[in-house]
């Protein structure tokens, strides 16, 4: 993490602001304006882009993920641009943690690939990049959403020290944790052979 510039009750503002808009649900929100039932109960029951993809609306996937990703890169950009690299990197850590325990869900959220890519993509583009394309390379091969997400946030640190990023170090490490964390069923089904391709 950077030097904390700025005063602490700032910085709070920051977080609590951010995790409120990273805690917004656009993919239940979005399953319910087209009319495709309550996304907790269809396929895995996650809120993200994936699940919303097993409804067959491909449309309503997309816009899942350019949201769930858009809403934490702005919260990042507008906090960085405003106060600094200390509140830019706060704002994207809570938008992160607001999408995983969303307050309106009872903290039941996403598992965070897309809002990760999001704030990836804000503050250090070539390595947004870069985790895209290992993500899709990943994917291509296994069908395995999940070990494609897993693969490409965990070459997220190496990454930034090889684009020139090493101020981000702390925050991406902290985000593949929580990603890592999300997935803990999916990586016991991978290791048993159980997980479902896409």
């Amino acid at each position: 993490m950077p030097e904390l510039a700025n005063p602490l009750w700032l910085l709070v503002l920051v977080g609590v602001a951010a995790y409120l808009i990273g805690a917004i649900p656009f993919g239940v929100v979005i399953a319910r304006v087209l009319g495709l039932g309550d996304l907790r109960q269809i396929g895995s029951g996650n809120i993200g882009a994936t699940n919303v993809m097993r409804t067959g609306n491909k449309l309503a996937g997309v816009l899942t993920f350019l949201l769930d990703a858009g809403k934490a890169a702005l919260a990042a950009l507008v906090a960085w641009t405003a106060f600094g690299a200390d509140a830019g990197q706060i704002a994207a850590l809570m938008a992160f943690v607001g999408h995983l325990y969303p307050v309106y869900l009872r903290f039941r959220g996403g598992k965070g690939v897309a809002t990760f890519i999001g704030i990836a993509l804000a503050l250090a583009w070539p390595v947004g990049l870069t985790v895209c394309l290992i993500w899709a390379l990943v994917f291509k091969v296994s069908r395995y959403s999940s070990l494609a997400a897993l693969v490409a946030s965990s070459v997220s640190p190496v990454l930034l020290l090889v684009w020139g990023y090493p101020g981000l170090l702390g925050l991406f490490i902290a985000l593949t944790a929580m990603i890592f964390l999300k997935h803990d069923q999916n990586i016991r089904r991978l290791l048993s052979g159980t997980e479902s391709r896409f």
